[in-house]
């Protein structure tokens, strides 16, 4: 199964200002009591860059209009859709039962926005290198990787066969307008937003936290069997850290992980095709230095009530409480494995 296939098998117009990035922390956004009735589960969509965007919306049993309330945006994998993370009956439950409110957008795809292979762009996916001029590195090894690069990433943008996300729009800046649209028509606690995400969709959540026009809107994020392609190693865009909790899988074929303590900076997928990617252990690293954490030696077992997962971290925490960065591996392929893996993401953003 090659690395994309491998990911799909997972399976108004708004004008955007700076609102948010400048709202006060703790403050309930602009939704809160607002005299226009609030948006009620379903899809809609976002007019941004000329592309309907949309995205699905669930909102808890308790939703209260003049009551804050945490939002996760969930981000699908490669080829996927929003139903990936709303049709799943953890995910809709736990996030329910937490009170969370959850948004789920949909990626582009090649041709109009519903089209075949939805995806997410983050650095270097649609280029398909890693820098600038000579010193740019491929993200894949195009003697084996076929060609998944997109219509619109021609002739502009994809920089070799290695390409293989969509070019029609800006998905850091649709977060942000997504964000503002949602806190201006719901009652969102600004100091408790977050971002998850599989697959193509954890890449985009490292994103999101990596870049300086996003790193600030979010309270943590979480991604799952997600990593940034090698040479992408960025701490968070934010001034003492960010906190992360990364889940992957010990068997993982498309985005391994490597090994435990593995100091190497890229690990690379072992299917039918050659993609290659920041290991774990480095970019955890990394953000656990940001966040203040020491790093001398190697990652510790925390106990966070999670059987199905070796859970690790370089930063402290109380006993059974989550450290501010941390990392789970499973022994699990390719997969989100909904059933725990969703209840340790909810307990990290509940304990940030």
């Amino acid at each position: 199964m090659s690395h994309v296939r491998g990911i799909i098998a997972l399976a108004g117009t708004l004008t955007f200002g700076l609102a948010h990035a400048g709202a006060a922390v703790g403050t309930a956004s602009a939704g809160c009591g607002s005299a226009s009735p609030a948006p009620h589960d379903g899809t809609y969509t976002l007019m941004h860059a000329g592309n309907a965007r949309s995205y699905g919306l669930r909102l808890p049993a308790n939703y209260d209009p003049r009551r804050p309330a945490p939002l996760v945006l969930a981000f699908h994998g490669w080829g996927g859709n929003e139903s990936e993370f709303l049709a799943d009956p953890t995910v809709a439950a736990e996030s329910s039962r937490r009170g969370y409110v959850l948004a789920a957008p949909r990626g582009l795809g090649e041709g109009a926005p519903d089209a075949a292979r939805n995806s997410w762009t983050f650095r270097g996916s649609a280029t398909g290198v890693i820098g600038a001029g000579a010193a740019a590195t491929p993200i894949c090894d195009a003697s084996i990787t076929p060609d998944y690069s997109y219509r619109s990433c021609h002739p502009a943008t994809a920089r070799n066969t290695c390409s293989w996300t969509q070019c029609q729009d800006d998905d850091v800046d649709f977060v942000r307008a997504l964000l503002e649209r949602l806190e201006a028509q719901l009652c969102i606690d600004q100091s408790r937003v977050f971002a998850s995400g599989g697959s193509n969709g954890g890449m985009l959540a490292w994103e999101l936290g990596a870049n300086p026009s996003t790193a600030p809107l979010f309270k943590a994020i979480a991604p799952i069997i997600g990593l940034p392609h090698r040479g992408d190693l960025r701490p968070p865009a934010r001034a003492g850290g960010l906190p992360v909790l990364l889940i992957t899988g010990l068997a993982d074929p498309v985005v391994p992980p490597g090994h435990w303590n593995d100091p190497a900076p890229t690990t690379t997928s072992n299917d039918n095709d050659r993609y290659h990617y920041t290991g774990a252990t480095a970019i955890v690293r990394l953000w656990s230095q940001a966040a203040g954490c020491p790093v001398q030696g190697d990652e510790h077992a925390v106990d966070v009530g999670i059987t199905q997962a070796d859970c690790r971290a370089w930063c402290e925490a109380a006993p059974g409480k989550w450290p501010r960065v941390a990392e789970c591996r499973a022994p699990m392929r390719h997969e989100y494995q909904f059933d725990w893996s969703w209840k340790a993401v909810l307990d990290f953003f509940d304990g940030q």
